[in-house]
């Protein structure tokens, strides 16, 4: 080949490459700067719970994610007492948004050939043998479909604890009602995701909270999120610098309830505290579901594979592994409430959008479907 036309080919290559190279550096300094959407999205967002938070007691963590851009919104208080103002790495109890990191887990185990979903649980946890536990899979609890609804599972909230003996006794003798069937229903129920987890632990030989950093939060880069152990206080039993950022909680109508690093619970066993986080970590899980930005390829299907739905409750609803899928016909979307008597949670996603919401309340009883059914929805049509 001549060795103009070899500089001619080079060149053309060169220049092709720097107009591929420019126009991403363009399009990223597009999303990185755009003051407009950055305000139009905090308009949103604000115009919903400022009226929720302003004059009552206790406040909330918010955050947006739009096209690859996160905000933090933060309202009130973290301690009324002594107005303590809420920042995105204010540390909450997240309660049963924690279910989302479970079945984070039996989607990966599922793709690296550990376990599979139609594995019965007593297969892990041999101790059950009853007629009806016998025949539910990990896939079922993962899905809420076992059909179990034990009392653990009802309000009021826990003025009584069970240990691990009595918990396998309950399951052991649970019969459904009528035509109930693992796997012929939705019925969401805490304590299938207590036995989920007891069947993590004993697949692997590692407690709860282990699996969770080693397999999530370290390859996330999430550094403050924990499932500390329950203190005899029901205080969370973390390192100083933790309890520090932890939040007051507050019931309803703006009583205190426990001190901060409060857990409640049903179970007196090790790995049943519940999960705490901060805006700031949890932004990070819901980007890499949203945009799947993660380097280890199989963590990434795994985040992917928990979103869809697995059980079509009606035309509006569907289950997915621990999400929930809801189609409003202008905007479907995927999202995971939680909540206590003294704190609340919601993670929700519009992923066909690259959109997402996190709310964290140290409030109980404070509506999800704030987020659900007006913030997501409005952050879709801009």
């Amino acid at each position: 080949m001549a060795a103009g036309s070899m500089r001619s080919r080079l060149y053309r290559a060169s220049a092709g490459l720097f107009l591929s190279l420019l126009f991403l550096f363009s399009s990223t300094q597009a999303i990185l700067a755009d003051p407009e959407m950055d305000a139009h999205v905090r308009e949103i967002v604000t115009e919903h719970l400022a009226p929720l938070t302003a004059g009552h007691p206790g406040g909330v963590a918010a955050a947006a994610y739009v096209a690859g851009r996160v905000q933090f919104l933060n309202f009130g208080f973290a301690d009324e007492a002594h107005k303590r103002p809420i920042t995105p790495d204010t540390l909450f109890n997240v309660a049963s948004v924690r279910k989302l990191f479970e079945a984070t887990l039996v989607a990966l185990g599922v793709l690296r050939g550990e376990l599979r979903l139609d594995d019965p649980v007593s297969k892990y946890v041999t101790e059950l043998h009853g007629g009806y536990i016998s025949r539910v899979t990990i896939g079922q609890l993962a899905t809420h479909t076992s059909g179990l609804l034990l009392p653990t599972d009802h309000p009021p909230w826990p003025n009584a604890s069970y240990s691990l003996a009595e918990f396998i006794d309950m399951l052991n003798a649970w019969t459904p009602h009528a035509g109930e069937a693992p796997g012929k229903q939705r019925i969401y129920s805490h304590a299938g995701y207590i036995l989920l987890q007891l069947a993590l632990e004993r697949r692997y030989g590692v407690p709860i909270a282990q699996l969770v950093e080693s397999r999530i939060l370290t390859p996330l880069g999430m550094h403050s999120t924990l499932i500390p152990e329950r203190g005899r206080d029901n205080r969370a039993i973390m390192p100083p610098e933790f309890l520090q950022k932890a939040v007051q909680g507050y019931s309803e109508h703006g009583m205190p309830i426990g001190p901060p690093g409060n857990q409640q619970g049903y179970f007196d066993f090790p790995g049943t505290g519940q999960m705490f986080s901060t805006a700031r970590d949890l932004v990070t899980f819901m980007a890499a579901c949203i945009d799947g930005n993660v380097a280890d390829p199989q963590l990434r299907e795994a985040l992917r594979m928990t979103q869809a739905e697995a059980f079509h409750v009606d035309q509006k609803f569907g289950q997915a592994m621990a999400w929930e899928n809801v189609d409003l016909g202008e905007v479907a979307i995927i999202d995971k409430p939680g909540g206590l008597n003294n704190t609340s949670a919601y993670m929700g996603l519009v992923p066909a959008r690259r959109i997402g919401l996190l709310l964290l309340a140290n409030r109980g009883e404070f509506s999800h479907e704030i987020g659900r059914y007006d913030i997501l929805p409005a952050l879709a049509r801009q």
